[in-house]
């Protein structure tokens, strides 16, 4: 449910600025999906967090973001020409921050081990506050996003999903799925008035035009409404295992290649014809199709060597490495 969301906003970003409905759906998705993404994130990690299992996911993280900042940058340089894009490997390129974070993520949650989880989530919290603070444009090492979307993380590695579930019972779950399409509505009426800056976490008070002293004052209240739209959203989402949660294991592929789609659709010119409500409807259509179709087992099969490269190699010329020095 959340990578669709995440091609849903990727899709329909060209045209927020002209149809308004696009935009509430826009401005509610990116007010829980990336929190709830990081969030389940940091709950996977904790079973490969440390020791050999733990370097082996950064080194895969590491080759990735290696493979694929290389083909996104070639085909921009050649073929997208996206406005605002440093082609630098210090500059994860547009989707691409996600990586360079996770592997952050990881090293800080490594750093902060032995911490309590509530020394862990306020460290969290007043690191994502202070670097907006930063005199510098945030895209740079993902340096912005990965302080603020800090304390999603780290409250997805201590996330007990039976307690959850105790907790979101029948009614609760009912009242909290209430809640998520109040906000949906609300965005539409109230939404105008919220920068859609704020929710990227990709840039700095000073990029963001706050250049109050209290500007972290604004942070904490996005904190809120991210907290509260991400328990919001989780009313519903069906707990069962489905269909959908086969999907859900390739989640990966979605992420990293629908950024090819949704470039190449809008270099073919195709948004130049959506401008009605049908028109919005088959975007919105194809999105979720393509979601499903990337996530099928031969798209895997397929791209199983680029997405998920092996690492053993890596792994076998640092023990080399090693021997030899001993």
């Amino acid at each position: 449910m959340l990578i669709v969301t995440v091609f849903v906003a990727n899709a329909i970003e060209p045209l927020i600025s002209e149809m308004s409905g696009l935009h509430t759906l826009y401005m509610w998705i990116f007010s829980f999906h990336m929190p709830l993404f990081v969030l389940v994130t940091g709950y996977f990690a904790r079973a490969s967090l440390n020791g050999a299992a733990g370097r082996k996911v950064l080194l895969q993280i590491g080759l990735q973001y290696i493979i694929f900042q290389s083909l996104y940058s070639a085909l921009d340089l050649s073929l997208f020409h996206v406005n605002n894009i440093h082609h630098s490997f210090f500059a994860p390129y547009l989707l691409l921050w996600f990586l360079a974070s996770h592997a952050f993520w990881r090293l800080l949650m490594l750093g902060m081990s032995r911490w309590t989880k509530s020394a862990q989530f306020i460290f969290a919290i007043a690191a994502g506050v202070a670097v907006g603070y930063l005199q510098l444009d945030g895209v740079w090492f993902s340096i912005s996003r990965t302080f603020v979307y800090l304390p999603f993380f780290v409250i997805g590695y201590h996330f007990s999903f039976g307690t959850f579930v105790k907790l979101y019972h029948k009614y609760v779950k009912t009242a909290a799925a209430a809640t998520s399409l109040l906000l949906l509505v609300l965005m539409g009426t109230l939404g105008h008035n919220l920068p859609a800056g704020w929710l990227y976490g990709s840039m700095t008070y000073m990029q963001l035009g706050a250049h109050e002293w209290y500007a972290g004052l604004f942070r904490i209240a996005v904190y809120g409404l991210q907290f509260a739209a991400s328990l919001a959203f989780l009313g519903l989402v069906p707990y069962g295992l489905s269909r959908m949660t086969d999907l859900g294991r390739r989640t990966l592929y979605v992420f990293l290649l629908h950024g090819l789609v949704v470039r190449a659709a809008a270099v073919s010119g195709v948004y130049a014809y959506i401008g009605n409500t049908a028109g919005a409807a088959v975007l919105l259509v194809s999105a979720v199709s393509c979601t499903v179709l990337l996530a099928q087992p031969a798209v895997k099969r397929v791209l199983n060597p680029i997405v998920e490269p092996s690492v053993n190699w890596m792994i076998s010329l640092q023990r080399a490495a090693i021997r030899r020095s001993l």
